[in-house]
């Protein structure tokens, strides 16, 4: 297992910046990974806490209020048992006040209502009685046992307990001993035992913030621990992507996370090997040109000597040796400009070209170039007076004779030649007005040896002149762009180049 590692030596100045986008960068982001997997265990926490809340709530509000009832019945239903043998039936308003009094003594000052035939008294005159509902005094009225009731009023909750008045004391069950049609009714107060529950409640809620702080901490913790290899994969992507085939992660674990990992290292090393094997083969292709064409040049150098000196006698030959000299001087040209332009690049591919800076003056230079061709009388150029530039006038040479070239021959009259400079830029515009390029020709019109018609197995050029050109102007810093399609404008190309070129070093 190979695990590459990168260390960088930065300078003090440089090394706040960096720590600063670090430090950003280590801070969960609610759209990443870590964000959303701390969010969802701090929501999954939430609800936990807040469903055991509610139901701690709901079970001890029913348990304390279940208790408070069974005391309250309990004691109701003693304290009645116990004064109903001091009942005289039929009885008055003031034994019945009497009773309904004793009967609330015993059961923390509930309000107590005694109800006989027309006659109603209660523990407290002044009482709101409407607690005890309709529902409740009808229970009371069809039953023989004990009925009870809970109902809020004012927001409050409170416990209505009903029952027959029986005259038999010995009797435990109300459904037993003599009825006195007597309904006594009383009406307790469970605020206490709500605010109980309601303490109960705030401790419980008091307990959720330090329950989801720990939440969110272990949530972070899980969140670094699945996150780390993902974030070790992902900067080892990047340097695969930026060129760095070496590079491999460490394989941790026998978890889905170590499977990716082992996956990724297969993958770099398919295509670390996939790809070595693809530059020995281009650079033995290009080492194979190179060869070839230094080897051509000594017996090129011969017959095109040999084709100069047949050419110049042909009007001395027969018509048919003549033509034949003549072709061959031709064919023999052509033949040297294939070999020069495969040597030129082969020497960009190896890269082994530099450049040879100078202060050039455009208008002169471009001049030149036209009419070092013959191309002065076919070409109208625009060339201002003042524009000067440091460049290698060579390659520029190369460039404007394979840009005038192209539209001499491809495109129509009349080709111009427009030279400007502005905000530190020089361009060359070279335009005809001929039909154009097709979209399918415009995307390979820089490729090495596309010609845009495929049937044409012979021409001048070699394929090679468009690409030699960009090439160039990249090795100054620029670039070469073809313009969109205009109306009654043919073919635009425009070299852009940076006023001042350094050479390399």
């Amino acid at each position: 297992m190979r695990t590459a590692k990168a260390t960088t030596a930065t300078s003090a100045p440089a090394t706040a910046p960096r720590t600063a986008a670090r430090a950003r960068m280590r801070l969960p982001r609610l759209d990443g990974l870590r964000g959303r997997m701390v969010i969802t265990v701090i929501v999954v926490a939430l609800i936990s806490a807040v469903t055991a809340t509610a139901l701690a709530y709901r079970e001890s509000r029913d348990a304390v209020l279940k208790r408070a009832q069974n005391a309250a019945v309990d004691d109701f239903r003693n304290r009645v048992d116990r004064l109903a043998a001091e009942l005289d039936v039929p009885t008055d308003p003031r034994s019945m006040a009497r009773f309904a009094t004793g009967v609330s003594s015993g059961l923390r000052g509930a309000l107590v209502v005694a109800q006989y035939r027309d006659y109603t008294a209660s523990s407290d005159p002044s009482a709101d009685r409407s607690r005890i509902t309709p529902e409740l005094r009808v229970a009371v009225r069809t039953h023989t046992r004990l009925s009870l009731q809970r109902v809020d009023r004012g927001g409050k909750p409170w416990l209505v307990i009903g029952a027959p008045v029986r005259l038999d004391s010995s009797a435990r069950d109300h459904s037993a001993g003599q009825p006195s049609g007597v309904e006594i009714f009383a009406v307790v107060s469970l605020a206490e035992e709500e605010r109980d529950v309601a303490d109960l409640v705030r401790s419980v809620q008091g307990g959720l913030v330090p329950v989801v702080l720990l939440a969110a901490v272990l949530a972070l913790l899980a969140a670094r621990t699945v996150l780390r290899p993902v974030r070790r994969l992902a900067r080892a992507t990047r340097r695969l992507a930026t060129g760095e085939l070496s590079i491999r992660v460490e394989e941790k674990g026998r978890d889905e996370l170590a499977e990716l990992a082992h996956t990724f290292n297969e993958t770099a090393g398919a295509l670390e090997r996939t790809v070595g094997e693809l530059r020995e083969q281009e650079a033995l292709a290009r080492r194979f040109v190179a060869d070839v064409s230094h080897e051509l040049r000594t017996p090129l150098a011969a017959m095109t000597m040999v084709s100069s000196v047949l050419e110049e006698d042909a009007d001395q030959l027969t018509p048919d040796t003549a033509h034949a000299a003549l072709t061959v001087s031709a064919e023999t040209a052509k033949l040297a400009r294939l070999v020069d332009d495969l040597i030129e690049i082969s020497r960009f591919d190896a890269r082994a070209v530099a450049l040879t800076v100078h202060e050039v003056d455009m208008a002169e230079a471009v001049r030149a170039s036209l009419a070092a061709r013959g191309w002065t009388d076919r070409v109208e150029a625009d060339l201002p007076p003042g524009i000067r530039a440091r460049l290698d006038r060579r390659r520029l040479d190369v460039i404007v004779a394979n840009l005038v070239g192209n539209a001499l021959r491809h495109g129509a009259p009349p080709v111009t030649v427009t030279v400007r400079a502005a905000d530190d830029w020089l361009t060359v515009s070279v335009g005809d007005r001929g039909p154009g390029l097709a979209p399918e020709v415009a995307r390979h019109v820089f490729d090495r040896f596309y010609k845009a018609d495929s049937a044409r197995t012979r021409s001048e050029g070699s394929g090679l002149g468009m690409a030699i050109a960009l090439e160039n102007a990249r090795l100054h810093g620029g670039t070469i762009e073809l313009a969109p399609p205009a109306p009654d404008t043919g073919a635009v190309f425009t070299l852009r180049l940076p006023l001042r070129t350094e050479p390399a070093s």
